[in-house]
């Protein structure tokens, strides 16, 4: 895997983690009873960003090890998940 590859997945798994982790332990304006005027009552009201973010990026890091070191070891390959067969075969000439 070339450093650009490892940069790209960390990026997609970073974004994929942030939006599951968004609405996790979120409380709204409405259910906090301090609806600021102009906003609306599902507004966020506690949003720490800083510390989602950390912990965003904390699980992302587990998780790229993992599929990083899957790929790279080749245990899983792109031919494993050509289910329809239309990969052409390998042939052993090395060409």
């Amino acid at each position: 895997m070339s450093i650009m590859s490892a940069i790209v997945l960390f990026a997609m798994i970073w974004f994929m983690v942030l939006f599951v982790a968004l609405p996790l332990g979120l409380r709204t304006q409405g259910e906090e009873g301090k609806v600021v005027p102009g906003t609306h009552s599902s507004s966020p009201a506690n949003l720490n960003m800083k510390r989602k973010a950390i912990w965003v990026t904390i699980v992302s890091v587990v998780l790229w090890c993992v599929i990083a070191g899957i790929i790279v070891s080749g245990a899983i390959s792109v031919r494993d998940l050509d289910w329809f067969h239309r990969m052409a075969p390998v042939d052993g000439t090395g060409g």
